[in-house]
């Protein structure tokens, strides 16, 4: 796509990235067959190939509009148009590029000012997991559309107290815990019981995630630096102890971030060489699986039983993080059976971070699409993040819980015959 930048965007790191970006678009339109919010609104501006149209005139000197700013807003940034593009445009970087042009240069109304403002300081804060257990507590009382974000309270079980020479460090993540505390807990049983170490990081913190996408990116950046001070140590090693062989993390959204964090932080004179040293180092806890399943079937062939279970592979795993069929060919193998979405597994449910809140209408209905798609297909609907396991719940009776979980349950069941 022939593009001209606007001099005051011609010489500057991010004006030169978005123009090769631009580039390679070549208008093919492959990005909205695939696109969820093209496909709910018909719109073009609400398809990929139409943002990309807007951002280019945003570069070029165009000043944007309210209206540019909503089509923005209503990408999911599922990157699916990334997984159909034949050009290879990194549609995810641009767009948050675009957004943060736009945000610059258009106001938004203090309504929504304030619950962006909310969410970036609220979810990543110390204060969300005392204040998810009073939302709990009074959880009955609460609106049906506040219950929905309310998880009923559960335990995290035990946490193994057994040393083993592989370790791995693990994202504990920020919301998680909070909501959901049982899947860090069986996550560390299930590495456990494949001879392996899960270490946590003292002060650890937020990822970045939520403030980098909500166009805080400096502020995103503080937070991954913070995370990266609290995760060195156990990357380098220390009295005699060799470094971390894998930071893992069981939040795709976060994973994607901790993988990207040297493209985050590439313009970062004291960071970036770090950044560079961490990102190969991050596993979703999916790509675990093949070393989890060699040790565990020896013992437990048939571990599963046949349990059905439905399965809605998160955006952020296998079109952010190109991760696929981990899931699908190890559990399986571990005596559960599978099944992906009846048609549309690749699309997004509509949680995409804050986007359920942000965006609840559009949200909502992917939501229901994605469940008409699950139905009937297990006992159970299993995901690999938490937004979307929180938000295809509120929708659903049918259990949703990371598949880590039903594998750690399986295995107690075992260990009790």
């Amino acid at each position: 796509m022939q593009t001209t930048l606007a001099p005051e965007f011609a010489n500057t790191p991010e004006g030169r990235e978005a123009e090769a970006m631009l580039r390679k678009c070549v208008h093919c339109g492959f990005c909205n067959a695939t696109c969820p919010t093209y496909q709910l609104l018909g719109d073009e501006l609400d398809g990929p190939r139409g943002r990309i149209y807007l951002m280019k005139q945003v570069l070029e000197g165009r000043t944007p509009t309210r209206a540019t700013q909503l089509h923005l807003d209503r990408c999911l940034t599922c990157r699916n148009c990334e997984t159909t593009c034949p050009s290879g445009v990194q549609y995810g970087h641009l767009v948050d590029i675009g957004r943060r042009l736009v945000d610059e240069r258009v106001p938004r109304p203090a309504a929504e000012r304030a619950l962006r403002w909310t969410l970036k300081e609220g979810l990543p804060s110390p204060l969300f997991s005392p204040a998810m257990r009073v939302g709990q507590a009074v959880r009955g009382l609460l609106p049906e559309t506040l219950r929905a974000k309310v998880p009923e309270r559960s335990a995290a079980g035990s946490w193994p107290t057994r040393h083993h020479a592989r370790r791995i460090l693990l994202h504990a993540n920020c919301v998680q815990p909070a909501m959901q505390p049982g899947i860090n807990a069986a996550t560390a049983r299930v590495l456990d019981a494949a001879g392996i170490q899960t270490l946590l990081a003292p002060q650890e913190g937020c990822c970045g995630a939520v403030r980098f996408h909500m166009n805080d990116q400096s502020g995103g950046r503080e937070q991954l630096r913070a995370l990266i001070d609290a995760w060195w140590p156990l990357v380098e090693g220390s009295k005699g102890q060799p470094g971390v062989e894998a930071i893992v993390s069981n939040v795709s959204g976060c994973g994607l971030m901790l993988k990207e964090s040297a493209h985050v932080l590439r313009h970062d004179p004291t960071y970036a060489g770090k950044a560079e040293r961490i990102a190969p180092l991050v596993r979703d806890l999916s790509e675990l699986l093949p070393v989890i399943g060699e040790a565990l079937l020896p013992r437990h062939a048939g571990l599963g039983q046949g349990r059905q279970l439905a399965y809605h592979p998160p955006c952020t795993l296998q079109h952010g993080q190109r991760v696929r069929d981990t899931v699908e060919t190890w559990l399986p193998r571990l005596g559960f059976v599978l099944q992906r979405a009846a048609s549309e597994a690749h699309l997004c449910c509509g949680s995409a971070g804050t986007y359920s809140v942000t965006q609840p209408e559009l949200a909502t209905q992917l939501r229901d699409r994605k469940l008409g798609h699950l139905q009937g297909r297990g006992d159970v609907i299993v995901s690999a993040n938490i937004g979307c396991i929180t938000h295809l719940q509120s929708g659903t009776p049918t259990p949703v819980r990371h598949w880590i979980e039903v594998l750690d349950q399986a295995l107690g069941a075992a260990a009790n015959l």
